[in-house]
């Protein structure tokens, strides 16, 4: 396939996703979210801080000898230590929800990069599939020039009529149109590429067309290892771990508190503590915990099978678009761009001839302008679809495929 003749600063397909990956906003904010949920499962399964008490106990408040602890010989100093001890099955269940968090966001992460390289893909084919339609813009100019020349030509010879001298001009008038409309494309879709890539996309696209092999029934087999449909996994972990900890709930939490007193006689003595929590209300708080956290996995679950649904629908439309837009790109190919142009030999070969009419000639060439255009329209369509299709399958198929190396090991 021929290369786009733009500067040599101009962005590839690699270099566009190099750069997307690279520097794409959505991407440092993810990465920050996984940071997050690293740094806040630190502290998931420690004990809670413990505590120090200050107390000064039976001190007068009125009288000559009031604020005096020495007064009365009953006034208590006293400096306690205390700790609390959620029970261990409460403990593990919060550090499986902060590692189940830790899955998450490294799965959101993935789905960040899928969409960030997606976007871009799509972004530079559609900046590539107008440059080629400005190119063939070029092209036509050109040919019209030169076919202006054989017209003036003819005339001088004696042949065809004043008239026709008029047919170049107006063509060459409507592909000045076509041109408006296309850089107008273009603008749009380096406004939509630079989104992604920065300033890069200024200087245009240049390269080859990528090339995707799509499989799709590797597609469906792997429909439900899609980044999206796997975050369901984790999500369904956290809650998990949500009902273990509010079921421990109903298992007591335990403190102790070590305490040292002084009176004003100088007689010291030591007290150990223990506290328990009594969970004896469960109805009327454990229970209800319980239930709504079970509830909520219920609804993440009917919620997972939606999505699939979704996607399962999703991926059997593009599947059809699929082979549509392989059809079509074929019959482009193989048929009606070779008959466009050989209608336009044909007639060309007859108005020399003076068998036809110019007019005949400028519709031939109007007909395989269009054919051309709808030709590249068509293979920019389909290549939009095979890139979205590979960006959103290819990692979901590539875990299948690492885990399935790592079991064969």
């Amino acid at each position: 396939m021929s290369c786009i003749p733009v500067s040599a600063i101009a962005v590839t397909f690699e270099s566009a996703q190099q750069l997307a990956l690279a520097n794409a906003p959505q991407l440092r904010a993810s990465h920050a979210q996984v940071t997050a949920a690293q740094q806040l499962a630190i502290p998931a399964g420690e004990l809670p801080d413990p505590k120090i008490k200050l107390a000064v106990d039976n001190l007068p408040v009125s009288g000559p000898d009031r604020f005096n602890p020495s007064f009365n010989g009953m006034a208590m100093q006293t400096v306690a230590l205390m700790q609390e001890f959620p029970n261990r099955d409460k403990r593990n269940a919060r550090i499986q929800a902060a590692n189940a968090r830790i899955a998450i966001s490294e799965m959101d992460n993935k789905i960040t990069q899928q969409n960030v390289a997606r976007e871009t893909a799509q972004a530079w084919i559609a900046q590539y599939s107008v440059e080629q339609q400005l190119s063939l813009i070029d092209a036509l100019e050109a040919e019209n020039q030169l076919f202006s020349q054989v017209i003036q030509a003819q005339l001088a010879s004696g042949k065809g009529s004043i008239s026709d001298t008029i047919l170049p001009k107006q063509e060459r008038a409507r592909l000045s149109e076509i041109r408006d409309e296309l850089s107008a494309r273009r603008a749009q879709a380096m406004a939509q590429l630079k989104r992604w890539v920065g300033a890069a996309a200024d200087e245009g696209v240049t390269g080859l067309m990528p090339t995707f092999q799509i499989d799709a029934q590797a597609l469906q087999n792997h429909l439900a290892n899609r980044p999206e449909l796997a975050a369901f996994d984790p999500k369904g972990n956290v809650l998990n771990a949500e009902i273990a900890e509010a079921r421990a709930g109903k298992t007591p939490d335990w403190g102790v508190e070590l305490k040292y007193q002084r009176n004003p006689h100088d007689d010291d003595s030591v007290m150990l503590e223990f506290s328990f929590d009594l969970p004896i209300f469960s109805g009327q708080r454990q229970d209800p915990m319980i239930a709504a956290k079970v509830a909520e996995k219920t609804a993440l679950d009917a919620e997972r099978e939606a999505s699939l649904r979704e996607r399962s629908a999703e991926l059997a439309n593009d599947i059809a678009d699929l082979q549509r837009l392989q059809q079509a790109n074929q019959r482009y190919q193989a048929t009606l761009i070779p008959l466009a142009t050989e209608k336009i030999s044909l007639t060309l070969s007859a108005w020399k001839s003076g068998k036809a009419a110019l007019s005949e000639v400028i519709a031939a060439r109007r007909d395989r302008l269009d054919t051309q255009l709808k030709a590249i329209a068509v293979r920019g369509e389909l290549q939009q679809l095979q890139a979205r299709l590979h960006f959103t399958y290819n990692n979901a198929i590539a875990s299948i495929a690492a885990n399935t190396a790592g079991a064969a090991q």
